[in-house]
């Protein structure tokens, strides 16, 4: 299950992201009080948490 958290250590990055999705992710993060990068980076995480065995084997050959 994703749950919302707060806190880790940074490095900057540049992301080109579609406006829609921007848009909704910024009316998520100001529900939780979080900032919009949290938000971000809890999503990856739990993106590349839960990537099919398929996916995992086949970035890796």
């Amino acid at each position: 299950m994703f749950r919302i958290q707060k806190g880790y250590d940074t490095v900057n990055k540049t992301f080109r992201l579609p406006i829609e999705m921007v848009e909704n992710m910024d009316k998520l993060a100001y529900k939780y009080n979080l900032s919009l990068n949290q938000l971000v980076v809890q999503c990856l995480r739990y993106a590349l948490e839960n990537l099919e065995e398929d996916d995992i084997q086949n970035d890796v050959k």
